[in-house]
């Protein structure tokens, strides 16, 4: 009964991840006018995307005075906005290879102006960039975005006459350091005037637009945008961790210059098909038409309501949020987190109570199942190191921007690896690890540790984590010896893992908070309805919460992971087990327990073979890039 519910479940978190990560259906040519349009937009992207137009280019020229006429022909009111180039990106160019004459080293901002009927309420900016680097046509970066902004442009002006100007600045330069955008806000006689910006970038070919930055203090942005989220097609991607963990990262896009004046707005991007990032794959034909559609879509909808808003959103306070299946957005005050906490805390200290009584549970098998979820973290921080090293270095030490290129394009099959490797570990604790020969689980981590000082050096994080797992593998005493024991030991770890996260960067405590509560709760119901958790009573609780909880974690590993993931693999051994924690009750009858075992280590065969498998699939290649 436990395997098959286990199954079952599994499966339609996966359908429901599946179902939430796809991209939304291109509207028609002929869709209603109000509403975006791929296909209306997909015109321009052909149009601009033939050939890759860096600045100094024929071909930049070409797209520069198309845009022009692009934008006057949907009635707003064009300029243009010259600058000199920065030493930087004049140095960029030199090592580009170009032979750009010093009189075109300048960047050329393209902007438009839709008058509002109040023009001394502050101005809505849509911006993109439209050069792109030397050897991309760019259909994704940032065609994409520039075509998106028209397609919205004609659907804004579709809806009716709006309050507040809008103003479209697709800028110059960007791949040459944000140029155009620095000249812009440096200086044009438009930039006091703009209170919130909706800004449009790519880094990739496909997959759903993520809201991935916002401006400081965004709170009331996040009010604005959780409006929004049922009237975009496919729905809205975003969380306080992705906005969290960009700005942590020393990238940056048009959008960091406005957001560094205090601006407010949201960043959008869609990462899917990493292998067309800034390469020759990048072309119109290759494009993923709905992710087309899914970023204009959220870029329609933000923009119409930052139009039409009474009051534009002002820098407060940083809020805690997550979109749930892209639908709806869920967001609170950072502080509640610390009242959600005692109310986990609350739920599992009464689940144990009352398995303590009713189910043979004791505080010492408690503190079994969190060492067996210590073992699964360290065990899964060696193994995912290793299956991520077999498909190349990590990207930190990537000798030059070939290497990196080449790295981005099997990313999909670094992913596929490293998630069957977590599952893989999922299936030892599901199959009760204690029962595997402990010096032949204990050799296999010391090789797999071998495996990443071959490939990627000392890493003392993972020498660390390979001693950590060496010592529990070979405790088999420490093994859990009941259902609830494993399964109160999981939630009581994440539990301090959430207040941990709470304390340091509250931002991000929902990833573990919100998902720790829901089991508690769980576990309370389970504990009082049927602590011996055989009977229907109790399961279907279990089940209903692993299908939600696995399957929101779902939707986030692939995005996190493909923004981080290639120098953190060990991001899905964390999520792994939050996963697990949402299972562990599921454990299958004895007889099952081989089987499960021996479908664990072939995973684990299988995880390395296809992470290896990518430098056959995606050779080394010469990718020039800026």
């Amino acid at each position: 009964m436990r395997l098959l519910t286990l199954i079952v479940s599994l499966g339609l978190a996966l359908l429901l991840a599946v179902l939430t990560m796809q991209s939304p259906t291109p509207r028609d040519a002929d869709a209603p006018a109000d509403t975006f349009s791929a296909t209306r937009a997909m015109v321009d992207i052909r149009e601009i995307a033939q050939r890759p137009h860096p600045i100094g280019s024929a071909d930049h020229a070409r797209v520069q005075a198309l845009l022009l006429v692009r934008m006057q022909s949907l009635g707003l009111e064009v300029s243009a906005q010259r600058g000199p180039l920065s030493p930087q990106a004049v140095r960029r160019v030199e090592r580009s290879g170009l032979d750009v004459p010093p009189e075109a080293l300048t960047a050329t901002n393209l902007i438009g102006v839709l008058p509002g009927s109040r023009p001394d309420l502050p101005a809505i900016a849509l911006m993109a960039h439209y050069d792109t680097v030397p050897d991309s046509p760019g259909a994704a970066d940032d065609t994409t975005g520039v075509a998106a902004i028209l397609e919205t442009v004609r659907a804004i002006r579709a809806r009716g006459p709006a309050e507040r100007t809008l103003v479209v600045i697709l800028t110059d330069a960007e791949e040459l350091n944000l140029d155009g955008a620095r000249i812009f806000w440096g200086g044009h006689p438009l930039r006091d005037r703009i209170g919130a910006v909706v800004n449009l970038e790519a880094r990739g070919g496909g997959g759903r637009a993520m809201m991935f930055e916002t401006g400081q203090g965004n709170a009331q942005t996040i009010d604005l945008f959780a409006t929004i989220a049922g009237r975009v097609d496919g729905g809205v991607t975003s969380n306080a961790l992705a906005v969290f963990v960009y700005s942590a990262m020393p990238n940056g896009t048009d959008f960091t210059v406005p957001r560094e004046r205090g601006i407010q707005g949201i960043n959008l991007a869609f990462i899917g098909r990493p292998d067309q990032y800034h390469a020759e794959a990048s072309t119109p034909d290759a494009l993923d038409q709905g992710s087309v559609q899914h970023i204009g879509s959220q870029a329609l909808e933000m923009a119409d309501a930052l139009l039409r808003a009474e009051v534009l959103p002002v820098q407060t306070r940083d809020t805690v949020y997550a979109d749930v299946f892209g639908r709806v957005v869920i967001g609170h005050d950072p502080a509640w987190g610390w009242s959600l906490l005692i109310l986990a805390v609350g739920a599992l200290g009464a689940a144990i109570w009352r398995a303590r009584s009713h189910a043979e549970l004791t505080l010492a098998d408690t503190g079994r199942g969190v060492i067996e979820a210590l073992w699964f973290v360290s065990t899964g921080i060696v193994l995912t190191q290793a299956v991520r090293l077999l498909a190349g270095p990590l990207s930190a030490r990537a000798e030059n921007l070939d290497v990196y290129y080449t790295l981005l394009a099997r990313l999909p099959w670094i992913e596929v690896g490293v998630a069957l490797a977590v599952l893989a570990l999922a299936l030892a604790v599901l199959g009760g690890r204690a029962r595997s020969d402990p010096r032949m689980t204990a050799g296999a981590i010391a090789v797999a540790s071998l495996v990443t000082i071959g490939l990627g050096g000392v890493d003392w994080v993972v020498l660390g984590a390979s001693a950590i797992a060496i010592a529990l593998s070979m405790l088999p005493k420490l093994a859990v010896r009941t259902v609830w024991g494993g399964w109160t030991g999981i939630i009581a770890l994440m539990t301090v893992v959430a207040a941990l996260a709470q304390f340091a960067v509250p931002q991000t405590a929902f990833l573990f908070l919100w998902p720790t509560l829901l089991v508690s709760l769980i576990a309370l119901v389970a504990a009082f309805v049927d602590p011996g958790l055989t009977r229907r009573t109790s399961l279907i609780p279990i089940a209903i919460g692993a299908v939600l909880g696995v399957g929101w974690l779902m939707t986030l590993a692939h995005p996190v992971f493909l923004g981080i993931g290639m120098d953190l693999p060990a991001v899905l051994v964390l999520l792994g087990l939050l996963m697990l924690m949402f299972v562990r009750p599921l454990l299958p009858e004895q007889s099952y327990v081989r089987p499960l075992l021996a479908a664990g280590l072939t995973i684990l065969l299988l995880a390395g073979v296809v992470s290896g498998v990518s430098r056959l699939v995606e050779p080394a290649t010469a990718v020039e890039a800026s």
